[in-house]
């Protein structure tokens, strides 16, 4: 199906207003960012309730704002950068606004509710019926047509639904799929770090044993040296006893003592190489290479597309067939 383009002058216009919305895009709800806009300290936009939900996700014993319990605040990371965000004690109502954006999504919708071309220019033209607009959608070929492609031309057999329809269909679609895609990789990346945490932590205890036992031989020694100098201190002392009854007497005692201490076992030494970690070297390479196969999976999504149009077909059976234009029934 041809057709004549009716507004071409102005489709730079056109296109520059869908790069800005692109980029007034949250990447959570992958919807305009609604106000308030946070910034995030690494400089990314989130709606504020988008922000509250990761936030939550992430640190579900967090006190709510009105409770009467302080917080010591929580953390998250960044969705689009994956940077690491402290949150205080007020959440992400701690944040500040940003009211650039805000300012341009005001500025983005008011321009966009304007007409930009005539009545006549809004519409694409049928190239066979030149006076006829762009206004059905022919489901079995695929195709955008008119009303009297419908009625009289090559469509008349085709069974068809209203233009916006389709539009509404094929572009709610397309954020699901970007918005499931978001998720399915946010949950990858919850895996990966819940399982660093696991690991780090495996390693944080055995660390701790090694020191905990290094200390004890440090104190254990410690206190054995320190006995033995008072005691060595006490046999230089009692030599110098001028009286030979006395000096006997504390020579005895002085022997028995080191020969006690001569006989204390000290735990033995920690063996050579005990204080390497390296049994916490992790290999990530297979993992990595995995992950750099996944792909789409063009069977899978299909079918979740057919339930979607079924369901969509089922809750519109009857609003395409009354928005048609007379004579398509």
């Amino acid at each position: 199906m041809n057709f004549a383009v009716g507004f071409k002058p102005l489709l730079g216009d056109a296109h520059s207003m869908d790069n800005l919305e692109k980029q007034l895009i949250c990447p959570i709800c992958l919807e305009m960012f609604s106000k308030p806009v946070v910034i995030l300290p690494c400089q990314h936009n989130l709606c504020r309730k988008c922000a509250n939900d990761v936030f939550q996700a992430s640190n579900p014993l967090w006190q709510s704002r009105g409770s009467t319990t302080v917080s010591s605040g929580g953390r998250f990371r960044c969705p689009s950068c994956r940077h690491e965000v402290v949150l205080d004690r007020h959440g992400v109502y701690g944040l500040q606004r940003n009211l650039l954006v805000e300012n341009i999504i005001d500025i983005y919708k008011q321009e966009s509710s304007r007409p930009l071309h005539s009545k006549a220019e809004q519409h694409l033209m049928c190239e066979e019926h030149e006076e006829e607009k762009i206004n059905i959608y022919c489901l079995s070929c695929e195709v955008p047509t008119c009303s009297l492609c419908k009625v009289f031309g090559a469509h008349k057999d085709c069974e068809v639904a209203p233009l916006p329809t389709i539009y509404k269909r094929q572009k709610d679609n397309s954020r699901r799929q970007k918005q499931l895609l978001n998720q399915r990789f946010e949950t990858l990346c919850a895996v990966l770090e819940e399982r660093k945490g696991e690991l780090l932590q495996a390693l944080a205890r055995e660390q701790e044993q090694k020191l905990q036992r290094v200390r004890g031989l440090i104190r254990q020694y410690g206190d054995h040296l320190e006995a033995s100098s008072k005691l060595v201190e006490s046999a230089i002392q009692s030599m110098e006893e001028p009286q030979m009854a006395l000096y006997l007497q504390q020579a005895k005692e002085l022997i028995n003592k080191v020969g006690a201490m001569s006989k204390v076992e000290l735990a033995g030494r920690p063996e050579p190489g005990y204080e390497s970690m390296e049994q916490f070297t992790v290999n990530v390479e297979h993992v990595a290479e995995m992950l750099r196969t996944i792909d789409f999976q063009p069977g899978a999504a299909g079918e979740e597309e057919d339930e979607e149009l079924a369901l969509d077909g089922e809750e519109g059976s009857a609003g395409p067939e009354d928005e048609r234009p007379e004579g398509l029934h």
